[in-house]
């Protein structure tokens, strides 16, 4: 254990990954912990990688350069076009594996991903003797939902199949025809472009996971993402929300998605889904595999539209509505997601 001013920190890069911890607290580093995934970590950059920045807790990409100090949270990484990544069981030496902050012992990687950023971790920040700032530590309060808020779910394929940038267009529709919508990306890993991109698509309050006190979601139990969902949704309940529109990280292959969306109970608190892809047939399987799982599919989106026959293949194919970006911008196509499902939304935006 090591005593340290906490005035050290000021000038430290801290992740978006730790952004709810109050560095004010920290006073000491543990050094001979084992490390646990959302613990808070010192950490020395040694070799600059894959990741050339670190995203701050504002948002901002800062560079990062070898013999920099940085503030990153542990945890498990799963990202098909990157890295797999596992907390290791001991301070060694290991690599930053996200963006968002995220320190990690590489498992695999994609072949066109160099290799990732290495890091010496220094120690865990605590505020007291043998108890490791965590994030969960920062949570918002555990509250149950009332489910009187609609929600509707966007999942895909996979990473990269246009799951954000569909939410974020349908986000704009929503909010053009009225209603006070939040956003939650309820599994993932730590980083901030999807909350700033809701944020700037007029979503009125975004959370993600990190705010339940997760720093990655790969490997947690299920039974406990579903439950911290649902802090998240009580959360926006709070502040009034008409609408929420959560985001479910990576596809339907990816093992705690698969497990979520197949849960009766997951499914008997959301409204529908809308499935992004990146082609037709990922589309096609994608949609019937959630109507095999008991959900309401209410549309398809994502990279596919960018392609008019793609559209088509898949309209033919699933008979849903596939819409782009322009169109789930629209105030109509945007209610349209809610005409079975929540009447007291439409009347909030007087179109009942």
């Amino acid at each position: 254990m090591e005593i340290f001013d906490s005035r050290r920190l000021a000038s430290v890069k801290q992740a978006f990954s730790t952004r709810r911890i109050d560095l004010s607290e920290a006073r000491m580093l543990l050094c001979d912990r084992t490390p646990r995934a959302g613990d808070v970590v010192l950490a020395r950059i040694d070799e600059i990688g894959h990741h050339e920045t670190v995203e701050l807790k504002t948002g901002r990409k800062a560079p990062v350069y070898p013999g920099d100090e940085v503030i990153l949270a542990y945890g498990d990484r799963y990202a098909p076009d990157q890295f797999e990544a596992h907390v290791p069981t001991t301070l060694e030496p290991c690599q930053m594996v996200a963006g968002g902050g995220i320190a990690s012992r590489v498992i695999v990687a994609h072949a066109r991903t160099r290799p990732a950023t290495s890091i010496t971790p220094i120690g865990l920040l605590a505020s007291r003797p043998g108890a490791p700032m965590n994030v969960a530590d920062f949570a918002v309060p555990a509250v149950q939902p009332s489910g009187r808020v609609p929600i509707i779910v966007v999942c895909g394929t996979s990473m990269n199949a246009g799951k954000t940038t569909s939410m974020a267009a349908l986000v704009r529709g929503l909010t053009a025809a009225g209603l006070k919508t939040g956003t939650i990306k309820a599994t993932g890993t730590g980083a901030g472009n999807d909350l700033w991109i809701m944020r700037d698509s007029g979503a009125a309050e975004v959370l993600d996971f990190t705010d339940a006190g997760w720093s990655t979601t790969y490997r947690v139990p299920v039974d406990a993402i579903e439950r911290s969902a649902g802090h998240l949704v009580a959360a926006m309940e709070a502040e009034g929300c008409d609408v929420i529109v959560m985001e479910i990280a990576d596809g339907l292959f990816q093992g705690e998605t698969r497990e979520l969306m197949q849960r009766p109970s997951f499914r008997e608190t959301i409204s529908g889904v809308m499935f992004a892809a990146g082609d037709a047939m990922g589309a096609v399987g994608g949609a019937q595999r959630l109507a095999a799982f008991g959900h309401n599919v209410l549309a398809v989106s994502g990279r596919v539209t960018q392609s008019p026959l793609g559209c088509r293949e898949v309209a033919q194919e699933t008979q849903l509505p596939v819409y782009g970006l322009a169109q789930l911008s629209n105030r109509e196509t945007a209610l349209s997601f809610l005409y079975k499902s929540n009447q007291p939304a439409l009347e909030t935006a007087g179109v009942a």
